[in-house]
């Protein structure tokens, strides 16, 4: 048996004297038995030699058609779903943000002196490095990035008050430590992520970027989403639902097709969460990965695991951190896959297996994961395994067929054809999402958009014009312009509306877009400055 380290998922398979009997000794085999296993997998009875079976499947575009089957299926009242290990991460390295803060009033415990030092003794939160970011930030504001995980915090210049230095944090909380923010149908599409010092004392907004697993190129909106906080004493509360903003609402949410950007003005922990907006189910956008065990394999067992996860590249970085450690290889690009609101399950299957060399373990027709784990479970990335076994070490070339899918859904193909004794690096590199910029940029060097074009913009579209040529066509003509109200409230609406282009385009932020706006509405005076001293 191959074994893996010791940082391993928990791992069963059936006896091969026993199916029945579970042991702890072989790599991941979920599908012994669906009456006696507690999983998230449904398990069927099949004979080894069962070769001429298929799955019946959708008419979708993205599925090659295969022979039907009629399958009794098992009931599915004793699954549950197999999760990652709960001490991957290093629990003690991560503080709750409820516990910050708290010790008194912050700027005594959490601004420096002249020194450097936290006056009131209070240390630096302990904060695992590829899950958080911190930095001093003062007066010029700067950048907070988690790399390669899309999460962001624009801290604009003039937000913090003239000669104060605050240590900043952000950070992306662990599902196994978070209480989940969605309630009945709702689903959570972002990651929990804290900033902070919390109660800390704003002059101007800030931008907080979370990027977001949900469908939304459809002609209308099939969801109701609503940004949600968490107090102190971990309860969850709504701030606001996208379309239904008032006077009263704090923050405004800029939604993108990959990222919701949160102009705000309170610190805290914040996340995302939707339902289906009647009568179309929404969708959520979902990865699967395949892995196998790096090669040489000197065993007859085989094991290829597969992860659905959300389709956001926080999900997939702990995947890929896991199969690492692991020693696990990616034999395939991920796949994206919709999943809708439809109360469906998600089925996998193995095909066209060389049956004259290997033998698959599986017990069944198929694997199903329940619609509610992947639709109101705790987003953590779902695991299947098909265990295969060769007919002999000569064996080492293996092709295949994975189908995945849901009933009555969309669905995907892994076409495998390996061998398994080539060494493979180890894993693809890590997801797209901000993984080429710095943990933290600080003061002029966070910002594309230089100090004096800046001032001489907001000096120019602030005052209201006649001819409405002035921030409300620039919030217009930018698409951040759901709800006006609450660019006009603040002081400088068009300083607003450009932190939220900064955050926007931060990969990407050359000053051509705005450059075409401003000459757009006809601000050349603007374009003269911005030729100038920018670099457009």
């Amino acid at each position: 048996m191959n074994q893996l380290n010791s940082n391993a998922l928990p791992t069963f398979s059936a006896s091969p004297d026993n199916p029945q009997l579970l042991h702890a000794s072989a790599p991941p085999d979920l599908t012994a038995s669906a009456g006696t296993f507690r999983s998230p997998l449904f398990s069927l009875q099949q004979g080894v030699n069962d070769t001429h079976h298929k799955i019946a499947m959708t008419t979708s575009p993205l599925l090659d058609p295969l022979p039907t089957l009629k399958i009794k299926v098992y009931n599915s009242s004793t699954l549950s779903s197999l999760e990652l290990p709960a001490d991957f991460h290093g629990d003690s390295e991560i503080l709750s943000l409820k516990h910050v803060g708290m010790g008194g009033p912050l700027e005594s415990s959490l601004s420096r002196d002249r020194d450097g030092h936290h006056p009131s003794g209070h240390q630096t939160l302990p904060r695992e490095p590829t899950h958080s970011t911190s930095a001093t930030l003062g007066n010029q504001g700067g950048r907070l990035t988690i790399p390669n995980t899309g999460v962001s915090l624009l801290v604009p210049p003039g937000t913090i008050p003239q000669g104060k230095f605050y240590e900043m944090y952000l950070l992306i909380n662990k599902w196994e430590k978070t209480t989940l923010p969605s309630e009945g149908s709702q689903t959570v599409l972002t990651p929990v992520v804290s900033c902070g010092p919390s109660g800390m004392l704003l002059c101007h907004p800030v931008v907080l970027t979370l990027p977001h697993c949900a469908q939304l190129d459809t002609p209308t909106l099939d969801w109701t989403l609503t940004l949600k906080t968490q107090t102190h004493q971990g309860a969850w509360e709504e701030v606001l639902t996208v379309g239904e903003e008032n006077l009263s609402s704090p923050c405004y949410l800029q939604l993108e097709e990959a990222n919701c950007h949160v102009v705000m003005e309170q610190l805290g922990t914040y996340s995302l969460v939707g339902q289906s907006c009647p009568p179309q189910p929404a969708c959520k956008r979902l990865q699967l990965a395949l892995f196998a065990p790096r090669a040489p394999c000197l065993s007859l067992d085989y094991s290829l695991r597969i992860y659905c996860t959300q389709d956001t590249p926080q999900a997939m970085k702990e995947v890929l951190e896991l199969e690492r450690s692991l020693g696990g290889v990616l034999l395939e690009e991920p796949k994206p896959l919709l999943f809708k609101d439809s109360y469906h399950n998600l089925r996998l299957s193995i095909h066209d297996i060389p049956h004259s060399h290997w033998r698959s373990k599986l017990l069944a027709k198929y694997q199903e994961i329940p619609f509610y784990h992947i639709w109101s479970g705790d987003q953590q990335p779902l695991l299947c395994t098909f265990s295969l076994e060769r007919g002999s070490l000569a064996v080492s070339q293996l092709t295949c067929k994975i189908c995945v899918r849901q009933v009555e859904g969309e669905g995907q193909i892994f076409q495998l054809h390996t061998d398994i004794q080539e060494t493979l690096a180890p894993c693809s590199p890590l997801p797209s999402g901000g993984g080429g910029l710095p943990s933290s940029q600080v003061g002029s060097y966070a910002f594309r958009l230089p100090t004096s074009i800046r001032q001489k913009i907001c000096a120019s579209l602030d005052a209201p014009s006649a001819r409405g040529c002035d921030w409300r066509l620039l919030a217009h003509s930018l698409g951040f312009d759901r709800y006006l109200n609450y660019f006009a409230t603040k002081p400088s609406p068009t300083a607003v509306l450009l932190d939220l282009w900064e955050a926007c385009h931060q990969g990407d932020a050359d000053l051509v877009s705005l450059a075409t706006a401003l000459e757009d509405m006809g601000k050349s005076e603007v374009l003269v400055v911005m030729t100038t001293d920018g670099d457009c």
